[in-house]
């Protein structure tokens, strides 16, 4: 790892191990090497079923996003007012015309519902499929893996790549049962900033040369591995090492994460801020054969916090809509567009969903308006994945308060995840004290996206 010395006898292992770690971490590759501390379920080939997933976290508003009620009281229906689609009979808000657009390209879910009340509750609620019974103080701890941890531990594996991309991460973001092994590669980096680069992918010629060979480097770690008892611990260390010379030594992920090609047309297309060019960056990396990218909403210029939770107490609901809806309007439709151009349409699934909705009914703090936590009814857009588009499904009552048709639990959203991942969601898994735990306890893909 370091520059070349006269040879002064054996090492010792232990101080091998340390030499080793030490020259992992200079190199910047920290959070490679905890990608996956376990080999991963038996499997082969690159690429195959993927997902981008776009997370508002807060808890996005159905009334002002997918599910407007105009005839409601003026004390829920908010100021935005619903727009035709390119599909007859659906309506989105006014602030999505790209989106509305393309809408055949759509499947709107109106009626999912859990009764999960904080957001680590709700997120825990959603991505896992057990309900929430997290505090709601830190650490926020998971009980049970999220749908990409138990996806990152079951699908194949991905040469050369991650198989889960999070930029930057998501909230209360833990392995649960699985631990912390089958976690995203993160990228904090925001991909609009000319010098963006990702740290841990960046290795100049010189610190490459400085590797040495791959097969003396690892030798080396086969060496000390078997001066060692074997153990899972051990097992896991030369598997992750492995992986990590792996993507240090291939092209692959450099290529993926590199933007540079990309025309300035499209590029724009999707808006030159950190929400459009990370959804062209999830396309990129998909492309390439990572299975799994989630993109959690930041702040825009113009927003006020990183979240979607509008309290009326901490800002107006309608000010901060009209800065985020615009920005999500202009990458999500890029992104869906650019998928479907490319023929990925059938193999990736794109999500756009937060933990929650909020009050159909508006609160009002000192004359400024907001919306609650609400779990009972709340609205999820998918593209893609092979799927039959230009649908709605489900729907809430007249007021927005809760699932009038075709009532969803998170569990039936993440069973149809699941099934277009192949991944079997009735199956269990070991957790790491190798008790058998069930994937999901109930729940069946939805049939109108099958």
């Amino acid at each position: 790892m370091s520059e070349a010395r006269p040879c002064t006898g054996a090492t010792p292992r232990r101080a091998f191990l340390r030499a080793s770690l030490t020259g992992f971490s200079a190199l910047g590759i920290s959070d490679l090497l905890r990608l996956q501390a376990a080999r991963a379920a038996p499997g082969g080939g690159t690429g195959g079923p993927s997902m981008i997933v776009v997370w508002l976290w807060g808890g996005p508003s159905h009334m002002e996003t997918f599910d407007l009620k105009p005839d409601a009281p003026e004390a829920y229906r908010g100021l935005f007012r619903p727009i035709p689609t390119s599909v007859p009979g659906l309506e989105i808000c006014e602030k999505l015309p790209r989106l509305a657009a393309i809408a055949d390209k759509l499947a709107i879910v109106r009626s999912v519902s859990h009764d999960s009340p904080g957001h680590a509750n709700s997120t825990h609620t959603v991505l896992t499929g057990y309900e929430g019974d997290v505090v709601e103080t830190p650490p926020f701890t998971p009980k049970h893996p999220y749908v990409f941890h138990a996806a990152n531990r079951l699908l194949p594996e991905a040469a050369g790549l991650p198989k889960w991309v999070a930029m930057p991460d998501l909230p209360y973001e833990g392995g649960g049962g699985l631990g912390r092994s089958y976690g995203p590669f993160k990228v904090a980096a925001d991909p609009n900033k000319p010098e963006f680069m990702v740290p841990e992918l960046v290795l100049d010629e010189a610190r490459r040369a400085s590797l040495g060979g791959r097969g003396r480097l690892l030798a080396g770690f086969d060496a000390a591995r078997r001066a060692m008892e074997a153990t899972p611990v051990t097992r896991s260390f030369d598997d992750f090492q492995r992986r990590a010379l792996d993507v240090l030594t291939s092209g692959a992920a450099r290529n993926a994460f590199d933007l540079s090609g990309e025309p300035d047309v499209l590029r724009d297309r999707y808006g030159r801020n950190v929400v459009g060019q990370r959804c062209l960056l999830a396309r990129r990396l998909v492309e390439a054969g990572v299975r799994l990218v989630t993109i959690d909403f930041p702040c825009v210029p113009g927003q006020k916090a990183f979240s979607w939770d509008d309290h009326a107490s901490v800002w107006n609901i309608f000010e901060q809509m009209e800065i985020r809806l615009p920005v999500l309007d202009r990458a999500v439709s890029a992104l869906i567009e650019d998928v479907h151009a490319r023929g990925l349409d059938r193999e990736t699934l794109i999500v756009v969903m937060g933990e929650m909705g909020r009050t159909p009914k508006l609160s009002n703090h000192q004359g400024r308006p907001g919306r609650e936590h609400w779990g009972r009814a709340m609205s999820v857009l998918m593209s893609g994945g092979g799927m039959p588009m230009g649908q709605v499904i489900g729907s809430t009552t007249s007021r927005g308060e809760e699932p009038r048709e075709r009532r969803f639990t998170p569990n039936d959203l993440l069973a149809t995840w699941y099934r277009h991942l192949g991944i079997d969601h009735a199956q269990t898994y070991q957790d790491v004290s190798g008790r058998p735990i069930a994937l999901l306890p109930h729940g069946e893909p939805i049939a109108e996206l099958t």
